[in-house]
Order: C-alpha cells, then structure tokens, then sequence
C-alpha cells in the first residue's frame, strides 16, 4: 500500500519513514502543485505549490496507517504554516495526501485526537488532501542522508 506525507525538508522525513519496520521502500518527490514534473530548483522557488513528500510503500500486515500517522505527527511541528525548522515556503508545509477513504478518515481522527490532546499550544495546521500526483524527486535526493552516511 502507499502513504504520503509531507512535514518539511523531505530527506529527514524519508529517513524516519525508511526505518521502519514494514515500510518496504520510500521515494521522495513533490507533489500538490503544478507544473507536472517539477525539478528541485522550480519547487524551492515557492511558486509551484508542490509540497516536498515522501511517497511511502508499507505492508499493512506488519506496519498499520495508524502506525505511520504516530511517526508522522512526531516528527515535525504541525503548527507551523508554510514551515519547518530554518525551512519556509509553501514547499515545507505540513500535510497527509490520502490514497483511500481509509486513510482519509484515519488520518482526519488522528489529527483531531492530537488537536485536543493538549500537546500543541497552537492549532494544527496539517492539510488532509486526496493524493494528486506524486512526481519522484531527482536520484540525488533519494536517500540523502543515507548516502552520506547521517
């Protein structure tokens, strides 16, 4: 099955989800926007409303949506409009991009469990969307901070 999830700078998030157990392959890319087949360079402009994301493959025998959802509110701030970290831009914004009803109601109940779990000061800002098409990034990017040994 695929996932895909956008929380920023899209080599840290593809590290996390590529660690566990069940995730069978990740991909990073964009997604969101338009032109069709953005390079990097269009993307970090802000001006094509891509999202940098990790397209995520994962066997639901062994690791569940819900699973992968935990890992994705964990690991960034979904406050945050538009950035993350040092990192701004629409490019950097937080959001879940569904791939079945499933997983669309799974993901709107994590997000308002998390929303009134006190965790946050502020409100969540994550966009749950349907997942338009998801453009692999160029072959440098995949895999980055494995490749350089981080």
């Amino acid at each position: 099955m695929k996932a895909t999830f956008a929380a920023g700078c899209f080599w840290h998030v593809e590290e996390i989800f590529r660690k566990i157990e069940g995730v069978q392959d990740t991909a990073v890319g964009y997604t969101g926007g338009v032109p069709e087949n953005p390079t990097y360079e269009q993307v970090c402009t802000d001006g094509t409303g891509h999202a940098e994301a990790v397209q995520v493959e994962y066997d639901p025998d062994r690791v569940t949506y819900e699973k992968l959802l935990d890992v994705f509110w964990g690991n960034h701030d979904p406050t945050t409009r538009n950035r993350q970290g040092p990192d701004v831009g629409t490019q950097y914004r937080s959001a879940i991009f569904f791939h079945s009803t499933e997983q669309e109601e799974a993901a709107k109940i994590s997000k308002e469990k998390l929303g009134g779990s006190g965790r946050f000061k502020n409100p969540i800002v994550t966009e749950i969307a349907g997942a338009p098409a998801f453009y692999r990034a160029e072959d440098y990017h995949q895999r980055y901070l494995e490749k350089r040994g981080l």
